[in-house]
């Protein structure tokens, strides 16, 4: 497995970019949360609204990405344990075990769904296909050790643009918090507004 071929987090499009025209490149912008006690309440709800499905498209990549993990760990365990049986046949098991990792999100409840299902599972199953992830079992213990540490390394990444956006999130949550209790704004105009 070359490592020339293998894509990064740069080229799968997984950070931000500065100037870029995605919603993750404008939610992370430097200028993104600028004048934030200055906006209409309409705008203010609608940057917290992209914040939020931002993070709930990372969520989703993050929690497909966790579940490949899931698999190589399963399989380096069956290795090293010396069990018998496929990997296969443990397949259910290991994708309703629940996280691997401790959690160590912020605890939200998401309450959109992903937009972009698609694009995500091209996203993952790309770089499954550059760390020769389409068959766990075929690869030797490097091969599988390295795939492991390339899977970690873009979780991490996406993991880490996911607790940056809910940062951005919170503080529009709380700009629209602080107008209420401030009187600013008024659950009647919410109201009004449906």
């Amino acid at each position: 497995m070359s490592s020339d071929n293998v894509q990064t987090e740069d080229n799968l499009g997984v950070g931000p970019m500065a100037g870029g025209r995605r919603r993750i490149d404008r939610v992370l912008s430097d200028d993104y949360l600028a004048a934030l006690s200055d906006l209409p309440i309409e705008d203010l709800r609608d940057l917290r609204r992209d914040a939020e499905q931002e993070e709930a498209d990372l969520s989703y990549l993050r929690r497909m990405l966790q579940g490949r993990l899931d698999i190589i760990r399963a399989e380096r365990h069956r290795r090293a344990s010396g069990e018998g049986g496929s990997i296969i046949d443990q397949l259910a098991q290991i994708l309703a075990d629940g996280p691997s990792a401790p959690p160590h999100g912020l605890g939200r409840h998401i309450t959109v769904e992903p937009s972009r299902v698609d694009e995500h599972r091209r996203r993952v199953e790309q770089v499954v296909a550059d760390v020769g992830l389409s068959d766990v079992t075929h690869l030797s213990d490097g091969e599988l050790s390295e795939a492991l540490a390339r899977l970690e390394t873009y979780e991490h990444a996406v993991s880490a643009n996911r607790r940056a956006v809910q940062t951005v999130a919170d503080a529009c949550t709380a700009e629209v918090g602080r107008r209420y209790q401030s009187g600013e704004a008024s659950v009647d105009d919410l109201l009004t507004e449906r």
